[in-house]
């Protein structure tokens, strides 16, 4: 693949179609699909567009890590020089994606402005410039884009509670069981896998090769980022407890009054 042409012009092709997913397309196929689209701020509006665009960027992205991750050989038997063809695509496309939303965080920073999205969006593109710009770490940067599966659930979860779903809902709460299992598994439990693979590769040839500065980019995005997956499941996980806690209620005073609602 021609690094010098191919992957700029999918990073400003990737640019270009999340932002019309943002101005355009995300309010026209929301109307369609759910009248409370319209009722909505202009803030919640900014907010529900940000959103959607999220979660067709992770439906994208997870799949095609899915894919390189069960049948890219060259890049899962090499995960430091592997050729990372389909990975640097991948991720192309993801720093498209990273710098879209970054520009419409801090343009619209009254509406979806959040500090942590702005740090984890500078670390995962400092870490991604060298899988795109020298071709290393490819099984790395796929192994964390893995983490985007979770963010469907997250994104539901917000629209069910902008569009007055009752917490105890079925769909509320079958979508937060599922938002904990899958945020804890693409993001949690994966650190011990992950962070052995990075043990074992220290002090080998392919290591030193790195350099210092891709070296310090892959851990210190790595440990950034993780710490940030810690303190969201932590709040995802109180917010699970609660609805759990909920179903009890729901449940308890069902049994008390001798019938359901």
């Amino acid at each position: 693949m021609d690094s010098g042409l191919k992957l700029p012009s999918a990073s400003l092709h990737s640019f270009t179609v999340f932002q019309l997913l943002f101005h355009v397309l995300s309010s026209w196929v929301s109307t369609r699909i759910t009248p409370g689209f319209n009722n909505l701020s202009q803030k919640r509006k900014i907010e529900w567009n940000s959103r959607t665009v999220s979660t067709f960027h992770a439906l994208v992205v997870g799949g095609f890590c899915l894919y390189i991750l069960l049948y890219d050989d060259a890049v899962n038997a090499d995960r430091l020089w592997g050729d990372p063809s389909i990975v640097r695509l991948n991720i192309a496309i993801t720093t498209g994606y990273l710098i879209s939303d970054l520009l419409l965080i801090i343009y619209y920073w009254k509406a979806i402005g959040d500090k942590f999205f702005v740090i984890h969006h500078l670390a995962a593109l400092y870490a991604y410039y060298f899988v795109l710009s020298k071709g290393l770490l490819a099984y790395f940067g796929n192994f964390r884009l893995l983490a985007e599966f979770s963010t469907p659930f997250v994104n539901q979860r917000w629209f069910f509670e902008i569009l007055g779903y009752p917490k105890s809902s079925k769909a509320n709460i079958i979508n937060g069981v599922l938002m904990t299992i899958v945020f804890f598994v693409v993001r949690i439990a994966v650190m011990p896998i992950y962070y052995s693979h990075v043990i074992s590769s220290f002090g080998t040839e392919a290591f030193q090769r790195l350099g210092f500065a891709a070296q310090s980019a892959w851990i210190i995005s790595s440990v950034v980022l993780d710490v940030m997956n810690v303190m969201w499941m932590v709040k995802i996980a109180k917010g699970c407890y609660k609805v759990i806690c909920l179903i009890g209620q729901e449940e308890a005073k069902t049994h008390r009054n001798g019938k359901s609602d």
